[in-house]
């Protein structure tokens, strides 16, 4: 997953051709309100991309949120497209695995960017990530393909998860005296279908931090 891929990949296709471009995050956006997050609350968004989720956001009224990806040129068509919008966000370049978060936020979104962790070591850093940024009785949502889904996603092998063994993986590793810190709260699936016509099974976790 080294940076030049994703690079290429946002600079070889439109925004609205890549599998993975969604009109509307309906799922995403349903989860976000399950979790209770406030507007005034910090969102981030990791693997952003292009994705609309910001401007659904911006448009309910949230207004500290963070979009975080490993390649720039993903940030290029987000930028043109919220206009003058684009500086009530902040842009964050960065590989989830090595970033270390100066600040903490209410709710962390990830559609899409765990199942490319196919290492143990690479989970445990994406798993270090989540800890050190999300705030306490914070909330996160994390959607990866289905064990029915691809499993391959633009030339890359992934790791598919039912919500159990998705839910328990992320929680890993993470525990005090009573037992994990992340908590599933509910789960979804998603039959997405890809702008070239194909269905892909993603499997979405909500889960809360005490």
């Amino acid at each position: 997953m080294a940076p030049p891929h994703w690079d290429d990949v946002y600079a070889s296709r439109a925004a609205d051709q890549v599998s993975w471009f969604q009109r509307s995050p309906v799922v995403s956006l349903e989860l976000v309100a399950a979790a209770g997050v406030s507007p005034p609350e910090p969102v981030i968004d990791v693997g952003a991309g292009a994705s609309s989720l910001v401007d659904e956001l911006l448009a309910r009224g949230h207004r500290d949120v963070t979009l975080l990806d490993i390649a720039a040129s993903a940030f290029v068509p987000t930028r043109a497209r919220l206009g003058a919008n684009a500086e009530q966000v902040h842009f964050v370049v960065a590989d989830v695995t090595t970033w270390k978060p100066d600040r903490t936020y209410a709710l962390w979104h990830d559609r899409a960017v765990f199942h490319f962790q196919v290492t143990a070591e690479g989970r445990a850093a994406y798993r270090a990530a989540l800890a050190a940024a999300l705030a306490p009785g914070g909330h996160a949502i994390v959607a990866t393909f289905a064990l029915d889904g691809p499993e391959r996603c633009s030339g890359l092998p992934v790791q598919r998860y039912s919500a159990e063994t998705l839910a328990a993986e992320l929680a890993a590793g993470e525990e005090d005296g009573d037992g994990a810190l992340l908590r599933l709260v509910e789960s979804r699936h998603e039959a997405h279908r890809t702008p070239g016509g194909s269905v892909q099974s993603f499997v979405y976790v909500l889960l809360a931090r005490r």
